[in-house]
């Protein structure tokens, strides 16, 4: 079966969607997109993500010409048009196409289009021994020059601070805010585990850090109360990281994958933790017999 690609209102064979290269989601990064899981044939968190999409674009003045309900059923339509029980849907509204300045206001009708495919972000045998990860030397973004509660299309600092993993031998890097307090990964929230005589705590970033609003990490917060693990979001240093007894990290793609070395320095005993392996199977669990899609 050939993939079907929904654009501006229909499904079109993949080779058939098409962007202008007018269009400011091409020119200027100018747009926004959410990426959702498919678990089971259900569609995770849809409206939580379809929510966060139309706050993005109403922060940056971006008109998207569906309703959430037309969106909710034009993803439902793309995942059933491309067979998938089991995948990633990107989600993408870019400002259109317009003239090579800046103004956006001179953009025509924005363009959107839905992918239903698969994904893998990391390698599967991390997922059983854990990753090592860097500290990026690019800052992430001031968080009053964007808010990174925003999702939009320009991913462009991240991608830097990804290269200098890559280049480090490395699948990921912590960022860090405009203050030295860690932010998130490139593409992943991150967690801290403290463990004590009364059991473990969880400590993640806060947004005023510079972090996305995760939906899996909202996810695995509820999960840890749950559970009776306490959750704080205090600012962080790389010392809080170094002396961590577990890291992990969150992500619609990622999932939950245990982080074991930060910057060459083990982390607790240097596996996945006990902490760590808990909620992953707890959230797993979460999404193959519920996976909700509100």
């Amino acid at each position: 079966m050939s993939q079907r690609i929904w654009m501006n209102g229909r499904l079109v064979p993949a080779d058939q969607a098409a962007v202008s290269v007018f269009d400011h989601g091409l020119l200027y990064g100018d747009g926004v997109f959410e990426g959702i899981r498919i678990y089971n044939g259900r569609i995770f968190k849809l409206r939580t993500h379809l929510l966060r999409l139309f706050a993005s674009a109403k922060v940056i003045r971006l008109p998207i010409p569906y309703s959430l309900e037309a969106l909710d059923a034009a993803v439902r339509e793309t995942v059933a048009a491309n067979e998938k029980l089991n995948g990633y849907v990107r989600l993408c509204v870019t400002r259109g196409s317009g003239t090579l300045g800046l103004n956006p206001f001179k953009c025509s009708d924005p363009t959107a289009f839905i992918i239903a495919d698969s994904i893998s972000l990391y390698p599967r045998e991390l997922y059983e021994t854990g990753m090592a990860v860097i500290t990026a030397a690019t800052m992430r973004n001031h968080p009053l020059a964007l808010s990174p509660r925003v999702k939009s299309m320009n991913y462009l600092n991240n991608i830097m601070a990804k290269i200098e993993a890559l280049d480090a031998g490395a699948n990921e890097a912590v960022m860090l805010n405009h203050q030295g307090y860690v932010a998130e990964c490139t593409g992943d929230n991150l967690f801290v585990v403290h463990h004590a005589a009364k059991g473990s705590s969880l400590a993640t970033p806060p947004l005023h850090a510079g972090v996305l609003e995760g939906v899996t990490r909202g996810v695995v917060m509820d999960l840890a109360r749950e559970m009776g693990m306490p959750v704080t979001c205090p600012d962080m240093t790389r010392h809080d990281l170094y002396v961590a007894d577990e890291i992990f990290l969150t992500g619609t793609a990622a999932e939950v994958i245990a982080v074991t070395r930060v910057d060459n320095r083990p982390i607790g005993t240097g596996k996945p933790g006990a902490a760590t392996a808990r909620l992953t199977q707890a959230f797993r669990s979460f999404v193959e017999n519920d996976a909700p899609e509100d």
